[in-house]
């Protein structure tokens, strides 16, 4: 997919409300080679979406050994809004708290107290962390207004085709 289709669609109304949720699902291939799916929060600086972890998170090996991942951003309610990427992990240790870390967990609902003994606690616990980088490759929005999946689409156009003859 080129990269001025994955910009056009990341750049749509619904797609910016989805990349400002908290949570998306990342999905990749786990070290004895079967599928994971896990929520993660995330946050969107434009044109990369960024994760953080413990250094010790499970899910690291196998990113470094298959970058390869897949995200689904989607809403709770029907029908729902689904915002599908793909794209390649790129792992960035650092030390300390990422800032992408304290601004994805900025839209909880904590107090002003609250937030402060939630940062201190996060700083008090973490030495560092990784941040999964991931520049989508690929993506598809998924409205059911005015896009369908793939499969659907299909049997839309197949309807038309009897009908017409």
């Amino acid at each position: 997919m080129e990269q001025q289709q994955i910009a056009e669609i990341l750049s749509r109304p619904i797609s910016q409300e989805l990349l400002a949720r908290d949570v998306t699902r990342l999905a990749y291939v786990a070290k004895d080679g079967t599928p994971r799916n896990i929520p993660i929060a995330f946050t969107w600086n434009g044109s990369q979406i960024v994760l953080c972890t413990t250094k010790n998170a499970p899910k690291l090996p196998s990113l470094r050994r298959n970058p390869q991942v897949a995200l689904t951003i989607d809403t709770e309610v029907h029908p729902p809004k689904i915002l599908l990427i793909r794209g390649r992990a790129e792992l960035d240790v650092v030390d300390g708290i990422p800032d992408e870390y304290l601004q994805m967990n900025g839209s909880y609902e904590m107090t002003p107290e609250q937030r402060v003994e939630w940062e201190a606690e996060v700083r008090s616990l973490y030495d560092g962390m990784v941040r999964i980088v991931i520049t989508p490759t690929w993506a598809k929005l998924i409205d059911f207004d005015t896009t369908l999946p793939t499969a659907v689409e299909e049997l839309v156009r197949q309807r038309a085709e009897r009908e017409a003859s």
